[in-house]
């Protein structure tokens, strides 16, 4: 574990200030001359969708169908753990 957080520190070390206008995460255009993706949700997300929450709108207005395959996702394991868990209950009734 020490030995993990040792390079968990050196690799932070060579992390860009957060504060720093000059950071690459601020710049408006991407390496291939088009509009960065998350510039345009930050200064878009409102007027697209009204909520004051910019999160909100990124899972639920710009991805909302990736977001609604991994609802599935979730949902299905967990309705297979509910029907492997009570099948395994009613076998066990039964060699009773």
């Amino acid at each position: 574990m020490i030995l993990f957080a040792g390079v968990l520190i050196y690799a932070a070390n060579d992390l860009p200030y957060r504060g720093d206008p000059d950071n690459l995460m601020h710049v408006e255009k991407s390496v291939t001359n088009t509009q960065v993706k998350g510039n345009y949700f930050v200064q878009n997300a409102y007027r697209d969708a009204r909520t004051p929450n910019m999160v909100t709108v990124v899972l639920g207005d710009y991805r909302s169908i990736d977001t609604f395959g991994e609802q599935v996702v979730i949902y299905t394991a967990g309705l297979i753990t509910l029907l492997v868990l009570r099948r395994t209950r009613k076998i066990r009734r039964a060699l009773k």
